[in-house]
């Protein structure tokens, strides 16, 4: 007897059909990721095959064995993409190309390419990958990336968090241990450019899914960027005081970010809907500010970005759309690197399901709002 479609098990068999796959599994906590996907963690569960499968997948793409044109957008719930994505030191554009979608193009090594797997444990696997990336002003960097994908058991969790999580939530957690070298046998820097760690969560959206990103209110900068793909409309987007709400319900395409002077090294998400609560967890320290900048033009500050961004998936005028889904990402700072040196971002996914009493008392803890605010 097959499992049925949105459960993990269904997830697992499907994937297993069209890409490799690495299972970890501790108690009725699972993950899948796909060597051949990029090393992303595609999915996730926390009540073993039958549970609910957390992580959005492009099903039709997967099945085709086909490869689009600029990106192949798989879904998944942490992948490891690296950054600036659009500015003089893009990574996505060639040099003298319009910055529009005719001329975007997503580098094949975290597109297309299947990574290595360097070693696997039962809780674990390390993945690598070598490349050569040009940016848009004709540096070319050689690259090792590297990651480790760690499942925690429930104990795990409650330490990494800092909390109890009451018997009655179900709960998976995760973490990537993402690196970046200098491969390369000159320094990186702000004539050369930077590149940056991004990760990237894509999830299954709601009518009542709600977006939260923590912010400091009394810092001094931009609260919020809500220009990458035309302005937020007012019943979309909401500041509270110590928090930004965003509708991650998938109808309508937006994009927001936070900079360094208002995040906090936490974001999630709550979708009343289905009783989840998401909670993604990354390395921010506040002493470093510079950050790629990834808008669309060239850039008066390439180094002036954002270190968290939520997307919310949309149909584009034509009526198409790609999801579906919506996005929590994370991102590290401009790897400022000379040859042979590294830098490291940890991005870790956190998905609770139970009744809302429960699940507002973590929403407290870990992102300091009211589930009552949200949409």
């Amino acid at each position: 007897m097959g499992f049925i479609k949105g459960s993990f098990g269904y997830d697992l068999d499907f994937l297993k059909e069209h890409v490799d796959t690495v299972l970890l599994e501790s108690g009725s906590s699972k993950l899948v990721l796909s060597p051949t996907l990029q090393g992303r963690v595609v999915t996730s569960s926390a009540d073993g095959d039958k549970g609910y499968s957390f992580g959005w997948l492009n099903y039709d793409l997967i099945a085709s064995d086909q490869y689009l044109p600029h990106c192949n957008n798989f879904g998944g719930e942490d992948r490891y993409w690296i950054g600036p994505e659009g500015g003089q030191f893009s990574i996505f554009f060639k040099k003298g190309d319009a910055f529009d979608l005719d001329h975007w193009q997503t580098p094949s090594s975290i597109d297309t390419e299947s990574w290595e797997v360097e070693s696997k444990q039962k809780e674990y696997v390390i993945l690598k990958k070598n490349m050569k990336l040009k940016n848009y002003s004709g540096t070319t960097f050689d690259v090792e990336a590297r990651r480790k994908v760690t499942l925690m058991d429930r104990s795990a969790t409650m330490d990494f968090l800092g909390l109890e999580i009451d018997e009655s939530v179900q709960s998976v957690g995760f973490k990537s241990e993402n690196e970046m070298f200098n491969a390369g046998s000159f320094e990186w820097n702000k004539e050369t450019g930077m590149l940056s760690i991004w990760i990237l969560g894509q999830f299954i959206p709601s009518k009542k899914n709600t977006v939260i990103l923590p912010i400091i209110s009394d810092s001094e900068g931009e609260i919020v960027n809500d220009s990458y793909f035309g302005k937020i409309d007012s019943d979309r987007i909401e500041v509270l005081e110590n928090a930004i709400l965003f509708k991650g319900d998938g109808l309508k395409r937006g994009k927001i970010g936070i900079g360094p002077h208002r995040a906090k090294p936490v974001i999630g998400s709550y979708d009343a809907l289905n009783g989840i609560l998401t909670i993604v967890k990354y390395d921010f320290d506040d002493n470093k500010k510079e950050y790629i900048n990834s808008m669309w033009e060239y850039q008066q500050d390439p180094f002036k970005g954002d270190v968290v961004n939520a997307y919310n998936d949309g149909p584009l005028d034509d009526g198409t759309i790609m999801g579906p889904f919506y996005e929590l990402e994370t991102s590290s700072p401009a790897a400022n690197l000379k040859a042979g040196d590294k830098i490291a971002h940890e991005h870790a996914t956190f998905h609770f399901k139970g009744d809302k009493i429960q699940l507002a008392v973590l929403a407290n803890k870990l992102l300091g709002v009211s589930l009552d605010d949200c949409y």
